[in-house]
Order: C-alpha cells, then sequence, then structure tokens
C-alpha cells in the first residue's frame, strides 16, 4: 500500500470507524480503493465540523472540486486522501460525476435551512450516502454494477435516516434539521420546536415515523442485497450496523434530546463479521 492509501485508511479510521471497519470486510486487493472513496466521504462530511460559517466550507467544496476536475495546480499530491481518491478513479475507470454531486449535495450542510420534504431527503441520502456503496460494488465488480443499484439506493437512504435520528438532538441544538420538515409539521411540530428542543408527544410520533422509513428502506436494502454475486457481498455489509442502530432507534424517539450510547467498536465489528459469515458466501 503506498503512503497516500496508508494514509487515506488511517484517515478514515479517525474520521468515521463504522465505515473503517466495513471496509475491513472488503476483500484485500480491493481494500484500499474502497477505503479511498470512504476517506473523501468522511473528509467531506466533516468540513461543517470545522468551520463557523458557510464561505469557508464554500472554499473546501470547491478544492475538491477542482481537484476532482484535474484544477488543483500541482497541490493536490500533497493531500493523501485526495491522492488515493485520484489513484482509485484512475485505477478501476470510475466516473468522477456522482463524486461532484456529492460535493454539490454537501452544501446543504453549510446552512441551516431545514430538510424540505422525504423526496429531498432521500435525494440527499442518495448522492452522499447511497453512492458510496455504489462505487464499493463497481471496484468489487472491477467494472458496471448496475445490478447492486437497488440496494445501494435503499441501504444508503436507510443508514442516513438510522445516522440523522441518532443526531436528531446534537444537530437541534446547532440550528440544524437534516430530517424531513414535512413530516414534523404533518404532525403540527413546528421548526422552532425542534430548535427549542421542546419534547412532545407530536415530535415523539413524527419520529417514530420517521424510524419506520428507515426500517423500510433497510428492509428493501436486505431483499435487493440478497441475490447479488458473493463477489459484490462486502460493499453492502453495512447493513449490518444499520439493523443495529434501527434496533435502538426507539431509545432515540422516546428521548430524542437527550445523547445515547453507542454500541462499542468491537461489538460493530463482530456484527459486520458475522453478517459476512452467514450471507457472504451465499
Amino acid at each position: 500500500m503506498s503512503d497516500s492509501f496508508a494514509l487515506a485508511s488511517e484517515r478514515l479510521r479517525e474520521l468515521d470507524r463504522d465505515r473503517y471497519a466495513a471496509s475491513l470486510i472488503v476483500p484485500g486487493e480491493h481494500r484500499q480503493g474502497v477505503q479511498a472513496i470512504f476517506a473523501f466521504s468522511a473528509e467531506i462530511a466533516a468540513i461543517r465540523e470545522r468551520v463557523s460559517e458557510p464561505g469557508p466550507g464554500e472554499i473546501r467544496l470547491q478544492w475538491w472540486v477542482d481537484a476532482i476536475e484535474g484544477e488543483g495546480h500541482g497541490a493536490i499530491s500533497s493531500n493523501p486522501v485526495a491522492d488515493a481518491l485520484l489513484k482509485t478513479l484512475e485505477t478501476y475507470a470510475l466516473p468522477a460525476g456522482p463524486l461532484l454531486r456529492l460535493l454539490a449535495a454537501r452544501r446543504f450542510d453549510l446552512y441551516h435551512d431545514p430538510m424540505p420534504d422525504i423526496g429531498q431527503f432521500e435525494g440527499y441520502a442518495g448522492e452522499t450516502v447511497s453512492v458510496l456503496y455504489q462505487y464499493a460494488a463497481m471496484i468489487l465488480a472491477g467494472g458496471s454494477a448496475d445490478e447492486a443499484a437497488d440496494a445501494a439506493g435503499h441501504l444508503g437512504v436507510a443508514q442516513a435516516l438510522g445516522g440523522h435520528l441518532r443526531a436528531f438532538g446534537y444537530n437541534a441544538a446547532r440550528g440544524q434539521l437534516f430530517l424531513p420538515l414535512s413530516v414534523f409539521a404533518a404532525h403540527g411540530v413546528r421548526e422552532a420546536d425542534v430548535y427549542a428542543g421542546a419534547d412532545s408527544a407530536e415530535l415523539r410520533a413524527a419520529l417514530g415515523q420517521i424510524a419506520e422509513l428507515a426500517h423500510q428502506h433497510a428492509d428493501k436494502a436486505r431483499s435487493a442485497i440478497a441475490p447479488l454475486s458473493p463477489r459484490l457481498k462486502p460493499a453492502f455489509a453495512s447493513i449490518a450496523l444499520v439493523d443495529m442502530d434501527l434496533k435502538r432507534a426507539g431509545r432515540h424517539v422516546a428521548a430524542p434530546f437527550i445523547g445515547h450510547r453507542t454500541p462499542s467498536p468491537l461489538l460493530r465489528m463482530f456484527a459486520l463479521t458475522w453478517w459476512m459469515l452467514r450471507h457472504g458466501r451465499s
């Protein structure tokens, strides 16, 4: 493994332990490519934590656009994640367009506009999360992996819903609402109520509906993963973590503004490994 790939792997481990663990399920000859894609995503997702206003975040996103479009003016190799990403795109002849759409979608993170509705959320999740699993499938397939599109799509939405349900209180305290506002409005919950941390039966009903939607996408993901070739299934081992999180979703619905402990990294690694033993060779 070259230095840039080793550093990208370490960066992924630092920023996103779940996807780092999931990448360890991928066969060794393809692992560094998957880790490069995942590390890029983790770097972009972390931008909103590093900036206090949109302007600097927009500049960072544009740096990545320039890097992917080949306009980095020689500075790309000094960034190990960017270097590993571009080498992965070249090695596997992967399209760059979806990465540019990911960057465009992540502009939403920098502002305080609420997510309008379910359709908008599903589009956002597709461009920021589902795309990662589609890339992983393409890397494992050595080319096109159209048969994995439904699995990637539903897994990404389920994971995004579960993740934002878990982070609901944290985001609300920051004045951000990533979950669909239309669901809250349908239950009589105002945007201001969310930011004020006002718990209510109506709020819990809205979150319960979102949790149910996450379960539905997870069910569809499992159904789409089942008939895939064993060669592709390691790309979708994260369904084990989604299932683990959704089993605990009731806690976040019942106490949305209280932090909850997450399972240990060892337990999550065990869940991924056990899933592959049960499903990866069928």
